[in-house]
Order: structure tokens, then sequence, then C-alpha cells
């Protein structure tokens, strides 16, 4: 495979945790941002989360001295990319945006550099148009926090060339994931499964079939799910999981994926999860405590 360097666009959570990744491979890894302060809470969100790990006792002093030595930060996008054998764009779910990217960073790469975005509902193919090189384009959707959960979803449109779905399936395999190939298709496996299950447990809520606390539970207990879908919708974002819905009703014509009213209502009010301190649940303790749910 021979990846020397790796560039991760975006410091947000995903692409923090993308980097931080690509960084503990043993790549020299370079996480870039638009913005100054979303790179400084960035790298300082990849420290922490070292920092933890030896406080733990999972990990050691000398693995973060050796893993931030492969970590830098980086302002100036051409300086980012230059000579990357991989470039990964974690920004926000706005195809233009994402359209844009490619087309700007492909000018400072070579022909053999493997772009990967992390979109986990828009269309590869969309995002590949105006490219030069498409198929070096692969869809490669990790799941927060990326540290930790061993899933990476790989999405490849019908002009992905072969060699870039081996080369991404290679680089999840020495990044400690399990990969999934799927095609091209609205809200791909995961998140399609993903956000409709989390968007009748809010209808559930709002219907008052039982407490948020409750439904969780009985879906980590009565069918062995990690975490319940209310508490990963607000860790995943509540807006994310909104805008999910709203691209797989249009793009189906279907509006049993319209989002429910009440998850309307709470982005609209910013209660957007984890991120924001208040979703579903209230977070500010840190932990996940019942919180009284707006009216819609």
């Amino acid at each position: 495979m021979g990846i020397t360097k790796v560039t991760v666009i975006g410091a947000g959570t995903m692409g923090a945790g993308i980097a931080q990744v690509c960084a503990q491979a043993g790549w020299q890894t370079t996480l870039y941002d638009a913005y100054p302060e979303g790179l400084d809470r960035g790298m300082k969100r990849i420290d922490a989360f070292w920092d933890k790990g030896i406080a733990r006792g999972k990990t050691t002093a000398e693995q973060k001295r050796q893993w931030s030595e492969n970590l830098t930060a980086e302002q100036d996008l051409s300086k980012a990319v230059n000579k990357c054998d991989l470039v990964i764009e974690a920004v926000p779910e706005i195809l233009e945006l994402k359209q844009k990217i490619f087309r700007e960073v492909e000018q400072y790469c070579s022909r053999q550099t493997i772009f990967a975005t992390n979109t986990s509902s828009l269309s590869i193919a969309k995002i590949a148009q105006g490219m030069d090189n498409p198929g070096n384009l692969i869809g490669m959707h990790f799941f927060n926090p990326v540290p930790i959960m061993k899933l990476l979803e790989l999405v490849k449109h019908d002009g992905t060339n072969k060699s870039t779905v081996e080369f991404a399936q290679a680089a999840g395999l020495a990044m400690g994931k399990t990969t999934i190939l799927v095609n091209d298709v609205p809200g791909f496996a995961t998140s399609r499964l993903g956000v409709v299950l989390g968007n009748e447990a809010i209808r559930m809520l709002a219907d008052g079939v039982a407490s948020a606390k409750d439904i969780d539970t009985a879906m980590v207990l009565g069918y062995k799910h990690p975490m319940g879908p209310l508490a990963l919708t607000d860790l995943v974002g509540l807006d994310v999981r909104r805008d999910i819905l709203k691209n797989l009703q249009q793009s189906f014509g279907d509006d049993s994926y319209a989002p429910h009213p009440l998850l309307e209502k709470l982005v609209q009010e910013n209660r957007l999860g984890k991120k924001t301190g208040v979703g579903i649940y209230d977070w500010t303790s840190g932990e996940a405590s019942e919180t009284e749910l707006p009216e819609f």
C-alpha cells in the first residue's frame, strides 16, 4: 500500500478523531482546518484523548510521544496536501463544499493520490463530479468516537477504481478497523438503518411510549446494542441525523424518512446533543440525564 503521508481536512470531532488514528497507525499526518480556532480545538481534543488513555493505563507516555511526532497542524491547504498519499475530507455535510474542496485539493496532488470523503449520506458520485480523476475517490465513513469504533464503511461509486477500493481496505486494516464495502446508494448501509431507528425512537418518545432512558435501555439490554438510539442520536448530533433523514426523504421521494417534528424542534432550539450540552438528554454533567422536552 505504501502510505507515508495522510492529510485530514476538517478538524471537528470526526476530523480530529480520524487524524488521531492515522497518527497512531504510524503515518505522517497533517490536520488542516480553514479556521485557526477550529484547528486548535481539534489538536487539543486529540491531546486530551491521549492523556485520558495514559491516566486509565491503556496507553503510555512513550506512545503519546511517538504519535505526537506523527501529527502536524496546518492552515495552508497546498502545504497540507503536498506529496500526500491519502487525503480524507471531514467537513460539514454540504455537497458543494465537498466538491469544491476535492477540485482544489486535486490540483496540489499527484495522479496517484487517493481521496476519501467521510460523508455519512451524500452521493460519492456527485462529490466526485468535476474531479480530474474521479476514480481515485471513495467514501470512508468513520464512526464516532473514531479511535474506539471498529467499523469503517467504504462506499464505492460506479467509477471508483478497483485499486482505490483495495487501497482503502488496506488503509482501514492498518488503522485497526474492520471494513465493509457498500455501493453508492442514499444513506449507504449504516446511516440508512441508524437514522430510521433513531427517528422511530424519537417518535416513541414524543408519543409517550416510555422515557428516553427506558427506550434506550430496551435496545441495549433487549437487542444488545452498545448504546441506545436516543443517546446515540445525541452523540452523533441531532442536526446531522436530521440532515441525513432529509436527504433520504428527497432521494427516495418517500416521506416515511421525514424527520419527526420533535427532532426538527430540538434542532431549531440548538439542542443538538452532546456537542451543545443538551439534546434529547442533558449532558452538562458529563453524563446523560433526563431533561424536559420542548413542545412541537
